[in-house]
């Protein structure tokens, strides 16, 4: 599993079609990852339901206690980091916890390798 990092909630300002668009561009590289045989990974796609669930939102304190920590809870179960452009503070600490634990942190996903003993899905019907 690749945890893929970048701007998320910085310079939104907390606007929701800014916040969408930031989640697009994350979701740009969950494609590539996934043909190299691996589970593509997104803090966000787990943290948001989870805050959703506790009938919170983004401005809520609760937040805090949610998405980092939702990342750092992944990023013990990931094989790597793809750390994509843009200043973000969450993003960074995905880096250094990674490099803490030894993982590798991408910065380009044509540098991740394909995974040993993966044969390439079919690209889904009407792509």
């Amino acid at each position: 599993m690749i945890l893929i990092a970048g701007p998320y909630r910085s310079g939104t300002n907390d606007d929701p079609a800014l916040l969408a668009a930031n989640l697009r561009a994350l979701e740009t590289a969950a494609w590539p990852i996934f043909e190299k045989g691996h589970i593509p990974m997104i803090g966000e796609w787990v943290a948001l339901p989870v805050l959703e669930s506790a009938g919170a939102g983004l401005a809520d304190p609760l937040a805090e206690k949610v998405m980092y920590p939702t990342a750092q809870r992944l990023l013990q179960h990931c094989d790597a980091v793809l750390r994509l452009p843009g200043e973000s503070r969450g993003a960074d600490n995905d880096v250094l916890i990674a490099s803490e634990l030894g993982l590798p942190v991408y910065t380009d996903v044509a540098d991740i390798p394909v995974r040993e003993g993966h044969c390439s899905p079919a690209r889904a019907v009407g792509r």
